[in-house]
């Protein structure tokens, strides 16, 4: 009989800990990303979420612990952002994930330029690799937007699109998305929300951090839960009602312990 191998996690993290100073940003941080899913990482303001993505996306290296990544260990001494990208690690932020004023095309391979033989950047290969993300992952058809537009003729929901389609293209197997409904109308949250989604339909992995509870609980398979630096929950959505989770994190900013 053939045996059933599971697929590595997308991320695992073990015992991750960091301090500024004398205060703990995270203090035994572990938790697993699957493959092919997406995950909720929630909790209050000051809960850790912020020093986690950080150490994710390689802008800060823990004090100490364990980080994999497709199953491979991480070497935590020399992992930054560059690190982070090259072994398919990419963060979409709330907000400044995009220059308003330069073109699309530069926004989307600014840091990562294609060059031609001469060393200069390859403007019409960026520029046609630019309009199919906009077609195809964006479905912006006949809207007067192309490669050649400027971020700020684009819509909150279609900036953020743009950024994650940017991840998407760079091949991230997983993207890290830090708030991304935030400041955005109903039918501009929906947008994002279904670009998320597209990140589990393209077999990659997402860690989503949101305060709305609603988006969290529509959009992912699991939900984990920090407070104080620490995960106090991990709870699978098909077991977790969205009260529930509403619950978990009411209680917990009351001051409320507890542990799963």
């Amino acid at each position: 009989m053939q045996q059933n191998i599971a697929a590595p996690h997308a991320l695992e993290l073990n015992g991750i800990s960091k301090r500024f100073g004398p205060v703990v940003a995270l203090e035994e941080v572990s938790f697993h990303l699957g493959a092919n899913e997406i995950l909720g990482l929630v909790g209050d303001n000051g809960a850790g979420k912020s020093s986690l993505v950080k150490v994710l996306s390689g802008v800060n290296r823990p004090d100490s612990g364990r980080f994999f990544i497709g199953g491979e260990a991480v070497d935590m001494r020399r992992y930054c952002v560059a690190t982070a990208r090259r072994l398919g690690v990419e963060t979409v932020y709330q907000e400044r994930a995009l220059a308003e004023k330069q073109p699309l095309w530069r926004n989307v391979f600014v840091g990562r330029h294609k060059t031609n033989r001469l060393g200069l950047i390859d403007v019409d290969f960026e520029k046609r690799e630019t309009e199919i993300i906009l077609k195809e992952f964006l479905n912006l058809r006949g809207h007067g937007v192309s490669a050649d537009a400027e971020v700020a003729s684009l819509s909150g929901g279609e900036r953020q699109g743009l950024a994650i389609g940017r991840a998407m293209y760079f091949d991230a197997g997983v993207c890290i998305l830090d708030e991304p409904t935030t400041a955005l109308s109903l039918g501009e949250v929906d947008k994002v929300l279904q670009f998320i989604r597209s990140i589990k339909n393209a077999g990659k992995s997402a860690v989503f951090i949101s305060h709305n509870m609603r988006h969290i609980h529509e959009t992912c398979d699991r939900f984990v839960v920090m407070d104080r630096g620490r995960i106090t929950h991990d709870l699978l959505k098909k077991e977790t009602s969205l009260e529930a989770l509403s619950s978990i994190l009411t209680g917990l900013a009351n001051g409320e312990v507890s542990a799963s």
